[in-house]
């Protein structure tokens, strides 16, 4: 039986194979051989912000049917661009903000657990919710895009190890350490060090996620964060939607050092297409906007920001290739949690543009598919195998309060 998704990109690429009809397009072969990998292998990104953009949205916040994927939606995200794009496998971010703790972290994380389900529940035709590698390959040869939760912000377990527990329980496959705020065992990207990395209790959260099988996400995250979780894990990590400091100079990217332990971990770097984060002409003038904010600087509010392109996002996958190598490099778009796009990449019917891109770069079709999937599917599995060997282990019943002191949780100047 023909995966349905294959027959799919079959029919799609007939015309090629045959006599062009006359007034049709040329066919691009670099585009032809992107569709042809895209059909034999799932095309997994680290990171979509729908879940929030529909929590947010005015027609009907929270509202999954008033905001119908069926049909065209203003934001990056809907199912005839994720069909276009031959998105094969989605980490559907379950994203709450650092400064959302008056209402309750653990309240707000359920609501977008709860949400982000039933999104992928109102498309069974589409999507299917998946919780392993093995599912990831069943709905992909049912035609069915795979849908994983991807909790963004450690400060969502409120300190406690049953809440990360419950999260995987429902459905969480991996867990951002931080966002841009510090949690009390673990420092950010976005702000000066508090705790120098992970805290006792910090590592102890790594460890647990092992034994879960939950992946360990370093996007966000600071150096020493990044240094401590990969000395930690038992299981290789993940960057679920960063790119190379070394070409776009921020925090929130990863420098060359870590790309280094990456490849000893095992672990991947899956590619943002964030414009601050592939281009430095963006990153530089974001710096400035976010300086001049409150003053009066109507010069730089009113020229338009420099977009980010293509070949710039392609340019960070090379680099992570050289660096840390071709296994550990993949994709992490970060669609609807930006405003614009990189030109080229407006959405997410454009993933395999990116991919012809690479093709006329030198590609082999083994390291397109590698790029695509095959490398999360073998992290994935890699995270399976540690909890499976940990399966004796019993549930962990450290608290922050024993680990790292009584005192921890008070609050603190930021």
């Amino acid at each position: 039986m023909v995966p349905a998704i294959l027959l799919a990109a079959v029919t799609w690429l007939a015309p090629a194979a045959g006599v062009t009809r006359p007034g049709a397009p040329a066919v691009d072969p670099a585009l032809q051989r992107a569709y042809a990998v895209l059909a034999r292998v799932p095309l997994i990104d680290g990171h979509n912000d729908l879940a929030w953009t529909v929590r947010e949205f005015k027609g009907g916040p929270g509202d999954v049917a008033a905001y119908d994927l069926r049909t065209a939606r203003a934001g990056h995200t809907d199912l005839p661009r994720l069909r276009a794009g031959r998105v094969g496998a989605q980490f559907w971010s379950v994203y709450v903000p650092g400064d959302r703790a008056a209402e309750g972290f653990v309240r707000v994380q359920l609501e977008q657990i709860d949400l982000a389900r039933r999104i992928i529940a109102r498309y069974p035709e589409a999507m299917t919710l998946v919780f392993g590698a093995d599912e990831i390959d069943r709905a992909f040869r049912d035609g069915k895009i795979a849908s994983l939760l991807g909790a963004e912000g450690g400060h969502t377990i409120d300190d406690s190890l049953a809440v990360l527990r419950s999260y995987y329980a429902l459905g969480v496959r991996y867990m951002t350490l931080t966002h841009n705020v510090h949690t009390h065992w673990a420092d950010c990207a976005a702000l000066p060090g508090r705790h120098g990395g992970l805290t006792r209790f910090g590592e102890e959260v790594v460890r647990e996620m092992n034994r879960l099988g939950m992946l360990v996400d370093l996007s966000h995250v600071a150096d020493a964060t990044m240094d401590d979780a990969l000395r930690v894990s038992a299981a290789p990590v993940i960057f679920s939607h960063s790119s190379a400091r070394a070409l776009t100079d921020v925090p929130r990217n990863v420098p060359d050092e870590i790309l280094r332990r990456v490849t000893s971990n095992g672990g991947i770097v899956m590619v943002t297409f964030l414009p601050a984060y592939v281009s430095q002409a963006a990153a530089d003038d974001r710096e400035l906007r976010r300086q001049a904010k409150g003053k009066r600087a109507p010069g730089i509010a009113a020229r338009p920001p420099p977009r980010a392109t293509l070949a710039q996002v392609a340019d960070h996958v090379e680099h992570i290739r050289r660096v840390a190598g071709v296994d550990h490099v993949g994709i992490g778009g970060d669609f609807d949690g930006m405003s614009a796009a990189p030109v080229g990449l407006e959405d997410v019917s454009k993933y395999p543009q990116l991919f012809a891109e690479l093709v006329r770069r030198g590609w082999t079709d083994a390291e397109l598919e590698k790029l695509a999937g095959n490398n999360l599917l073998r992290v994935l599995r890699a995270a399976e195998a540690v909890a499976r060997q940990q399966a004796d282990r019993p549930a962990s019943l450290a608290t922050i309060e024993a680990l790292d002191g009584p005192d921890v949780r008070k609050p603190t100047a930021p």
